[in-house]
Order: C-alpha cells, then sequence, then structure tokens
C-alpha cells in the first residue's frame, strides 16, 4: 500500500474513514516490536569519505528509532487523526573537512516497520551543507513509484520537481536490512542510486541498472549493489542476527581511487537522546567517542 503525497481531498477523506486511526501492525513479528519500541539506537562510524579524488577522515553516525507516521501526508503524527503508521526511521550525518572547508551531510528515511504492506519506505530527504553552498533533496512514495524534489546552489542541479517511475530506492536499503534481510532486492533490477551520491556526482536522479546481491559469511550478511553503467559500488556488512546491527559500508567509484568506508565504533541502545539537551548532557557525547563542546 503506497499513498501519493498531496492526495485529492475525497482520496484523503475515505482513507481517514475507512482505516483506523492507527492501522494495526500485524505483519511485523514480535521480536521487531520489542527491539525497535524502546528508545533510539544511536551508532557512530569512523568515516573515511571519497571527495575531489581524495580520501579524507571524518565521522558518521546512524540514529534509528521508531515514531509514528501519517501515511497520506508523509509527515511524523504529532497531534490530530488520520491513518497512521509506525515507522523505523533513520537519520545518517556525516561530517568531514575536505582541505581547509567542513561538510555536513544528513539523510533521512522513513520505512513502515509493516513491511507486507507498505514493501518500499514512504519517504526520504537528503541535505548537503558545505562553505560553498548547500543542497536538499526530497524523495516520496507514491502509488506509480516516486516523485522528487530538488533544490541546489548549483546551477546544473536546480531546482528539480521529478516524478520516477517504480523502483527500488538506495536510501530505503539502510532500514530494510535493519528489518528483515531476506527482503532485499537480489539480481538484476533498476534501482535509483543514493541521494548522497548523486549530489556529490552532480547525477540525475533516475533509475540506473544494476545486479544486487546478498551473501553470508560466517556471522555477517553481506549486501552488494553494482551500478555497471556508473561504474559505482555500495557494499554492506551487517549481523545475520537479529536486530542485524550494521558493521561497515564501503562505497567505490571507477571514476576515483578513493574509498568512502565507514566502520562502527560505538553503540548505544536504549537512548532518549531527545531529552538530554542540557549543558551538562554534553559530557554524554564521550560515550560515543564525540568529544564534548567546551563551555
Amino acid at each position: 500500500m503506497s499513498l501519493r503525497t498531496g492526495a485529492p481531498p475525497r482520496l484523503v477523506f475515505l482513507l481517514c474513514v475507512l482505516l483506523p486511526q492507527t492501522l494495526p501492525a500485524e505483519g511485523p513479528s514480535r521480536e521487531i516490536r520489542d527491539f525497535w519500541f524502546n528508545g533510539a539506537e544511536i551508532n557512530r562510524y569512523e568515516l573515511t569519505q571519497a571527495r575531489y579524488g581524495r580520501e579524507h577522515p571524518g565521522h558518521a553516525e546512524l540514529i534509528f528509532v521508531t515514531e509514528p507516521f501519517l501515511a497520506d501526508r508523509q509527515v511524523k503524527h504529532e497531534f490530530g487523526s488520520g491513518p497512521s503508521v509506525d515507522v523505523l526511521k533513520v537519520n545518517a550525518l556525516r561530517t568531514f573537512n575536505t582541505g581547509i572547508y567542513s561538510y555536513r551531510t544528513m539523510t533521512s528515511t522513513f520505512s513502515p516497520i509493516d513491511l507486507e504492506r507498505f514493501p518500499h519506505a514512504l519517504k526520504s530527504t537528503n541535505s548537503v551543507q558545505d562553505w560553498c553552498g548547500q543542497t536538499f533533496q526530497q524523495v516520496n512514495r507514491t502509488d506509480d513509484g516516486w516523485s522528487a524534489q530538488l533544490r541546489s546552489y548549483f546551477q546544473r542541479d536546480g531546482d528539480q520537481d521529478l516524478e520516477l517511475p517504480d523502483a527500488w530506492f538506495e536510501d530505503e536499503l539502510w532500514t530494510l536490512l535493519r528489518l528483515d534481510p531476506e527482503r532485499l532486492p537480489t539480481g538484476e533490477l533498476r534501482m535509483i542510486p543514493g541521494a548522497l551520491y548523486t549530489r556529490f556526482a552532480h547525477r540525475p536522479i533516475a533509475p540506473a541498472a544494476a545486479i544486487a546481491r546478498l551473501e553470508t559469511h560466517d556471522a555477517l550478511y553481506v549486501y552488494r549493489v553494482d551500478y555497471p553503467e556508473l561504474g559505482r559500488r555500495l557494499e554492506i556488512r551487517f549481523d545475520r542476527e537479529f536486530p542485524h546491527i550494521l558493521r561497515e559500508w564501503e562505497e567505490r567509484d571507477s571514476e576515483s581511487d578513493a574509498v568512502t568506508r565507514a566502520v562502527l565504533k560505538k553503540r548505544v541502545m536504549q537512548s532518549i537522546y531527545w531529552e538530554e539537551n542540557r549543558p551538562q548532557d554534553r559530557r554524554k557525547r564521550k560515550a560515543l567517542g564525540l568529544e564534548p563542546i567546551p563551555n
């Protein structure tokens, strides 16, 4: 089940009448619900980011947390009524410097935990900030595929509004593998490359030919996506056992010898970080291997 953003008022009305206020979670297992509804999981990775043909040190954080989501409007359900579903959200952040100036990136993806009803993510956003400018991309699931918006400082990219055909989206893989790796797409297929890749490479937001494989290496799964036409490879290593902790990933581009690599260094579970916002809470960043901001 997928709902088009900006659905006609009559369709929204019918959905509100026919669907309960919160869609029942019959599909997800008790294991999933017991684990993912007990606070956030924060993961910090040691990052080597490829940029401008060089490798730059930095750090990345993947923050996984569940929240209610309005399926028709595709925003967090904070008040009022509407068809609401439980989603697993990942906020993926990267911080690194290229020479004198800094980069900050963030990709947020929202995937319903009931994969029987919602086999795809409902929404994914991406922002990139550096000393030159910034970009913002939003992709929403529709009945026919995806609807994308791109707003960019750069002339070659901005501004764009696109309707994309039905295809897998690379940025939804990160939540899917945490819920059910067996549902990861494999074989020859069409996939929309990740937003961070298309923005850094200034490539169009469009499906590309891909070959995906899921392999087992001892206690790990290795999921690999190759884009032959783009010369790109994404490889993700994560635990075979639930909750499928994401251990490391690697990105390669045939146009450069530089490789992006991230390795898990710290993991904190059942965090309620959104309440830990006092000045004295800065010291808790040390538990993640992040230096607190000086007083």
